[in-house]
């Protein structure tokens, strides 16, 4: 799968995360899913290289370099990295289970096109603005008190206008 993809479905995973913590497992194991799937890659690294930085770099300043957003994504593409550095390779297979085995990966199936534009629509749901509050419903006493949440999930009651 390519690495933009790589970041955006790490992204999605950590969404999913209930913590930090969890985030990096779930951004691997969305890794090995993409590294299962069928798919044709892009042949230019130095593209797959600076597609990759950038999206993660603007989920980082959008989300945070902590979120579970940003963190999730960093660990389903940081897999890739033995593709580009010189990293140990015991018994002269490289180190993460997917890129281990032979017949993981499989040629064909989903098109370079398609990863992209699938990136770049998980991509722009997670870095499009949030509203500051996000409207919960009114009371069942219709008393024009609304309660809402911030983005940070945090619950609060404010007067209807």
């Amino acid at each position: 799968m390519i690495v933009s993809l790589h970041v955006a479905t790490g992204a999605a995973a950590g969404v999913a995360a209930p913590s930090r913590p969890w985030a990096v497992p779930l951004g691997m194991l969305a890794h090995v899913a993409g590294d299962r799937m069928p798919h044709d890659d892009i042949p230019d690294r130095r593209f797959e290289l600076w597609s990759g930085v950038t999206a993660l770099l603007a989920l980082a300043v959008r989300r945070g370099p902590l979120g579970t957003v940003t963190i999730g994504a960093a660990a389903g593409s940081a897999p890739d990295l033995e593709h580009l550095l010189r990293l140990p390779r015991p018994g002269g297979r490289k180190l993460f289970p997917s890129h281990r085995f032979r017949g993981w990966h499989h040629a064909g199936g989903v098109p370079t096109w398609a990863q992209l534009l699938a990136a770049g629509v998980l991509l722009g749901l997670f870095l499009a603005p949030s509203s500051r509050t996000a409207k919960v419903g009114a009371n069942a006493a219709g008393s024009g008190t609304t309660r809402s949440r911030t983005s940070s999930g945090t619950s609060y009651f404010r007067k209807s206008t």
